[in-house]
């Protein structure tokens, strides 16, 4: 299998299409509460750079005024009466404003930092929060089309990349602004003249510097596309690599991993050889300014110090101190000039993880919650299916055509479950029942019909409060890192101990938790990995009986256990489904053949419903599947065989597909 490629399988591009002025809307939303450590960060950056340039202005003060003693030693806003008119005391009150100015400016350099990284760490934080809470709430489709790695792209790479621009790289351009603008005033002030030579590249690196942002933008798109490919890959092979090993795949899952490895690596190595032609040209054009000041300046001085007059179409006169201020100066104004460039080069990439991040975040939801719907509050426990229809790309009839678009997974749904009854669902895999019980949990909405509780629309009511009173096990148990209490209690948080210990005893797990080294406390690992699957299922149940809840959804919770533990595990049911409303699935008929009312359903309808002892008469689809489990495959009939062979190539065909 080819390795995906980035530039045709990016699954965030349409999300990110949709995004504008990313950056805008990231300082809109999210600086405006952190605008106290802004204000920290950029008053302190200001001084901390005006204080930076005092010791070089001083320097040519003293050459000029102290050493030579060419020039009047004089102080700006100081009266000249104030100051005193021996060298070596001149000399002591120079020293000491520049020793205070190494003070202050240390002073504000430790505020401009503090400022600067609360600001962004809290943004990070704040960001990286909001972006996993809306992630969470999206539909589950949305997570069908993407990959763990992809999404964990997003939260960690995305979200770091965003909190590196916000304190580095808004510290350096603060940091360059008040340089440029500082340095080109105390030029200015000291000889216009070859202040203009010194500012002769700024034009060009401003040229340079918007063809860098042109063909980079684009580039560190790709790059973060890539990494998305890569970390799905590298979560996947790790997820499986039991599957791995047992297949003897490795070589075979190297080279997958090494094909998007590669694809990110030409993704980055394409931005960084752009990068790295930049930065030289940069510094190249900055030297090329230097070397002119230099040597402007240096002719321009030795002429006057010789002469008394400027040189050539020069006016002013330029003395020894204020060359080497000049010469100090301007070395600090071009450097800050060329970093210019890498600060465009962390905006270029915050730019691209900010489309990432907002275009996740404005993935609209399917489901949409009333604003006015109310808490359900379940009576009976009566759950009615009206007329039900749902696809994933389905469109009901509408308009003057009257025509639908798309196809529907389930169709026509009807039938009706009393209070403290239990109903099954069965049918040939792919028949749509888990879709039919997910519609319950409004994990997807119906497109026709509707389903009620109590006579109670759940549309009209909130998704909390409806996902609360159901309990919901499946056969792929899902257990978190953590205790085995932990587990037990997860959705029921204040629960104590006791109660914990009374619903590990209904689900029949009690006995082996207290053998497990540390009792409750025991860690199970991730997705729980050191118990076994048996004992990950009476965990499940336990917590589905700590939950209480009215209505209990069983998604074949004993379809990968072997007989001994199954015997438990529907001991453990029997008690849980005992007064409440409950759904089950199962493939293994004999699990639920005393249930209240059999559903069968194939290919998205109902095709029979009654008692074990009323489908089994009825010698239709649930007879043979009975038969099939009984062993009494040769007196099937053959269309019963043909159908099943053509559901099961339609099953495989769509997993190819997935």
């Amino acid at each position: 299998m080819d390795a995906p490629n980035p530039d045709d399988d990016d699954v965030f591009e349409a999300q990110r299409e949709r995004v504008e002025r990313p950056m805008a809307r990231l300082f809109r939303e999210y600086g405006r509460d952190n605008a106290g450590y802004f204000g920290v960060g950029l008053f302190a950056s200001v001084f901390a750079r005006v204080l930076d340039l005092l010791p070089p202005l001083f320097l040519g003060i003293a050459i000029d005024a102290i050493i030579r003693q060419e020039t009047t030693f004089s102080l700006l806003f100081v009266p000249q009466s104030w100051l005193p008119t021996a060298p070596r005391e001149q000399l002591w009150i120079a020293s000491g404003i520049v020793g205070g100015a190494f003070l202050f400016a240390a002073i504000f350099h430790w505020a401009r930092n503090w400022g600067w990284n609360n600001f962004a760490q809290h943004i990070q934080h704040d960001v990286r929060t909001d972006t996993y809470d809306k992630m969470q709430r999206l539909n589950m489709d949305f997570f069908a089309d993407k990959q763990t790695g992809e999404m964990m792209s997003v939260l960690s790479n995305d979200v770091n990349r965003l909190e590196r621009f916000l304190n580095d790289g808004m510290n350096s351009a603060f940091r360059l602004i008040v340089m440029v603008i500082g340095i080109a005033a105390i030029l200015f002030y000291l000889n216009w003249q070859l202040a203009l030579i010194a500012l002769v590249p700024v034009p060009l690196i401003a040229f340079f510097t918007k063809k860098f942002i042109e063909t980079i933008q684009p580039k560190y798109a790709e790059v973060r596309s890539s990494v998305g490919q890569l970390n799905s890959r590298l979560e996947n092979n790790l997820g499986g690599i039991q599957v791995i090993k047992t297949a003897n795949t490795e070589p075979y899952e190297s080279e997958r991993v090494d094909d998007v490895s590669q694809d990110y690596f030409d993704a980055n190595w394409d931005a960084i050889r752009t990068r790295i032609k930049f930065f030289p040209g940069l510094r190249l054009i900055s030297g090329i300014g230097f070397v002119l000041t230099f040597t402007a300046g240096g002719y321009w001085a030795l002429t006057y110090e010789t002469t008394g007059t400027a040189p050539l179409m020069f006016t002013e006169p330029l003395t020894t101190g204020q060359f080497v201020v000049f010469i100090t100066l301007t070395q600090r104004f071009i450097w800050p000039m060329a970093q210019f460039g890498q600060i465009i080069n962390m905006y270029q990439r915050a730019y691209a993880s900010a489309e990432r991040i907002f275009g996740l975040m404005d993935t609209p939801a399917r489901i949409a919650e009333d604003p006015d719907a109310e808490p359900l509050e379940v009576t009976d426990g009566r759950v009615a299916y009206e007329d039900v229809t749902f696809g994933y790309d389905y469109e009901p009839p509408s308009g003057p055509d009257n025509e639908s678009s798309g196809e529907p997974i389930v169709e026509d749904i009807e039938f009706t479950v009393e209070g403290g009854d239990t109903v099954a669902l069965v049918g040939p895999t792919g028949a749509g029942k888990s879709t039919i019980l997910k519609l319950l949990l409004r994990m997807y909405d119906v497109d026709e019909g509707a389903i009620t509780v109590d006579g109670t629309d759940l549309r009209e009511v909130t998704i909390p409060s409806l996902r609360r009173q159901i309990g919901y096990v499946s056969q792929e148990t899902f257990l978190f890192y953590g205790t085995v209490e932990e587990n037990i209690t997860y959705g029921t948080f204040g629960a104590d101990h006791e109660a914990v210990v009374e619903a590990a005893e209904m689900a029949e797990a009690h006995q082996f938790i207290q053998n497990l080294p540390d009792g409750y406390d025991t860690k199970v690992g991730e997705r729980g990995v050191k118990l076994s699957g048996g004992q990950r299922q009476r965990i499940a149940i336990a917590r589905a009986i700590l939950k209480d809840p009215e209505i209990l959804v069983l998604d074949e919770a004993t379809s990968d256990v072997d007989t001994e533990t199954e015997m438990l595990i529907q001991k453990s049911l029997d008690a849980l489904t005992e007064d409440r409303t409950t759904f089950a699935i199962a493939h293994r008929l004999s699990t639920i053949k005393d249930a209240d009312t059999i559903v069968v359903v194939e290919d998205g309808r109902i095709v029979e419903r009654g008692t074990h002892e009323q489908l089994l008469d009825a010698d239709g689809l649930y007879a043979n599947l009975w038969a099939v489990q009984a062993g009494e495959i040769d007196e099937l009939p053959r269309e019963f065989v043909e159908r099943a062979a053509r559901r099961r190539s339609e099953v495989d065909v769509e997993a190819d597909d997935d």
